[in-house]
């Protein structure tokens, strides 16, 4: 009997925290990163481990922004120089204190992407969506544009778009 009292009083317990998990304002919500001065912004459900950049094996035949395969913990990663597949620079000009960035394994892609700089974690209420015009040719991976109360431009990228994108995963010339 008592353990059927304890049960009840644990449950109501478990649903009164969970109802107060979803009241609760939500915290940060974006990883914020730069490639070639372009702000960029990483869902952290879809961005993963963050790396000082280590050493990579080029790849042959391989398309100029795939930087090569790195060793991250243990595991086998491809890096795409991120500000390259952009087109917002030339291949192979990463700047220095560059840091790669790993998608979640529930996207199924060992991969990372190199960006230049960390700029922190954002929250949804740091951010208001960008009125201008969108052009109507852009890739399923660019999501909304987003300003900051400081006026900076920032733009979300769809990491589980991006691994579907056609040209992302064909890294072969």
């Amino acid at each position: 009997m008592a353990n059927k009292e304890a049960l009840k009083e644990l449950q109501h317990r478990l649903a009164e925290r969970m109802q107060a998990a979803r009241e609760q304002p939500s915290t940060a919500s974006w990883l914020a990163v730069e490639a070639a001065g372009v702000g960029l912004l990483f869902s952290l459900g879809q961005a993963a481990e963050i790396f000082t950049p280590v050493p990579m094996k080029v790849v042959p035949y391989a398309q100029p922004w795939l930087a090569g395969v790195a060793n991250l913990r243990g595991g086998l990663f491809t890096v795409v120089d991120l500000a390259a597949f952009l087109g917002l620079r030339e291949a192979g000009q990463a700047a220095s204190g560059s840091r790669l960035v790993t998608l979640n394994a529930d996207l199924h892609m060992n991969c990372a992407l190199q960006v230049d700089k960390l700029l922190g974690l954002r929250g949804n209420e740091q951010l208001q969506p960008d009125t201008e015009e969108l052009p109507a040719s852009r890739p399923r991976y660019a999501g909304a544009l987003m300003r900051d109360a400081d006026g900076r431009r920032w733009q979300v990228l769809d990491l589980e778009a991006l691994v579907r994108n056609e040209r992302f995963v064909r890294i072969v010339v």
